[in-house]
């Protein structure tokens, strides 16, 4: 068998395909031989070591106090991401903005949340009635119209929506904006010339392209929220770690219930997993010629298969 290739300039040169080798990989089966006795030995751990205590995990995977726990996980991880998005669109909008002033204090705000571990801020919430030890609302420097103590005001459920969802909006942020910038000035200059106001503009053809580049690491975020949500365990509020930590402080069995905590996230942040596969294609239509991922080929990790270009016909 032989295949003809034509360069220009040069005369018909024939190669013949029919004795080529295939290209070995033994690399390849080296390291998926380290990885299987890696998974075997992992397997027999888990099945010979009684000091899992799997019975226990059994016996609290379904517990009502541990259902408390993940409702607050799942409220907390809402509600901050809410709080996150919508102040990252606002920073979003003032970094890019014309007025230097606002988009000054916008660079500042990402830059002093972004700096800071989340940790730190938690504490910091928590504890701002030794800063604060009432808090008012009224004119600057002027009447208030009410005032209430901090510690009233501030519990701990609020304390960790206003660590998170700051700190989160800080990076919403950078996302939004990059995703604004991502998107070619070329395509709003087109819709502007035909007579399409900004907002229309915005929200018809800018915003659509931007989503491709927004949501992936949206999504990202979502998920990050959720395992952030166990840092909040150190202000005493009951989310799953916290739970999970006033039961082993009682029984000692500390190794079986950190699992069950571990199984929990670990189904949690799968359904988001599938979630944000899906939720990428939909707004990856028409800038990607794979075909659509199905939820067996997600959750076995099969690659995509390539659309073959439509036939042209003269």
């Amino acid at each position: 068998m032989t295949m003809t290739e034509k360069r220009s300039g040069d005369a018909v040169a024939d190669v013949d395909v029919a004795g080529a080798a295939h290209v070995r990989h033994p690399l390849r089966w080296v390291a998926s031989l380290v990885v299987l006795v890696l998974a075997a030995q992992f397997v027999h751990l888990l099945w010979t070591n009684d000091n899992f205590q799997w019975d226990v995990v059994g016996r609290y995977i379904n517990a009502s106090l541990i259902g408390d726990g993940i409702a607050v996980t799942l409220e907390l991880t809402v509600i901050a991401m809410a709080v996150g998005i919508a102040g990252g669109i606002l920073l979003a909008v003032g970094r890019l903005s014309d007025n230097p002033l606002l988009r000054t204090a916008c660079g500042l705000y990402v830059w002093f949340f972004r700096g800071i571990p989340v940790l730190v801020q938690l504490v910091i919430w928590y504890n701002l009635s030794a800063l604060l030890p009432r808090i008012s609302v009224g004119i600057p420097f002027g009447p208030e119209f009410a005032h209430g103590g901090t510690n009233q005001l501030i519990t701990p459920l609020v304390a960790a929506i206003l660590g998170l969802g700051l700190n989160e909006a800080a990076y919403m942020a950078e996302i939004i904006r990059g995703g604004l910038l991502a998107v070619d000035p070329g395509q709003a200059e087109a819709a502007q010339a035909l007579g399409m106001g900004g907002v229309r503009t915005f929200r018809r053809i800018v915003l659509p392209q931007a989503m491709r580049f927004i949501v992936p690491p949206t999504g990202s975020q979502v998920i990050n929220m959720l395992k952030a949500t166990s840092l909040v365990s150190v202000i005493a509020l009951a989310d799953l770690l916290y739970t999970v930590q006033s039961i082993y402080n009682r029984t000692f069995q500390t190794i079986p219930l950190l699992l069950v905590a571990c199984l929990w996230y670990l189904v949690i942040t799968s359904i988001l997993y599938v979630g944000q596969s899906f939720i990428e294609h939909h707004y990856a239509r028409g800038a990607t010629r794979n075909a659509r991922q199905g939820f067996w080929d997600f959750v076995l990790m099969r690659r995509r298969r390539p659309v073959p270009p439509p036939e042209v016909t003269a």
